[in-house]
């Protein structure tokens, strides 16, 4: 039993090895989906194709691959990081803005008090913490305001996720 469990962390570890190097800018899409496979979402925006590999609700990580006119590969990054979170406009970025740059958010709330619909994106804060990163958006789709904040999925006390 305790060879079958070696063997399937090696395997594991060594399909992951299998992807190599990431995906880099000029690859034809076909090239890229027959490595990373399916995107999660596929998106058409302003002369691009946006595909977005996300882990799910819980991943913290979300890798966009954007492709030009001619299918070949433009960008490939992890966009849930403080970085690219800092790159948001108030008042004039929106939630089709938003889909684009940072995927399908893990969970979505609607604050009636406020009037404020919020898509929250698991992350890790500084590259270290597990946080969450809420994002408001007004009823014109407008992003209001932006707060990061500990996952409350996670649990925070040493030696725990």
């Amino acid at each position: 039993m305790k060879n079958l469990m070696v063997a399937a962390i090696f395997g594991t570890a060594l399909a992951g090895c299998a992807l190599g190097p990431p995906p880099q800018p000029g690859e034809p899409m076909a090239a890229v989906e027959s490595r990373l496979g399916h995107p999660s979402a596929r998106y058409a925006a302003e002369g691009e194709t946006i595909h977005e590999y996300g882990a799910g609700a819980f991943g913290q990580f979300t890798y966009m691959a954007r492709y030009g006119a001619d299918g070949r590969l433009l960008s490939y990054e992890q966009v849930l990081t403080d970085e690219k979170f800092a790159t948001i406009k108030l008042g004039v970025d929106d939630k089709r803005t938003i889909l684009h740059t940072f995927g399908q958010p893990a969970e979505t709330m609607y604050l009636s008090r406020r009037d404020l619909e919020v898509w929250s994106y698991r992350y890790k804060q500084s590259g270290v913490w597990d946080a969450m990163m809420h994002v408001h958006f007004s009823r014109d789709g407008k992003v209001r305001e932006m707060m990061a904040g500990p996952d409350p999925m996670r649990d925070h006390r040493e030696g725990f996720f």
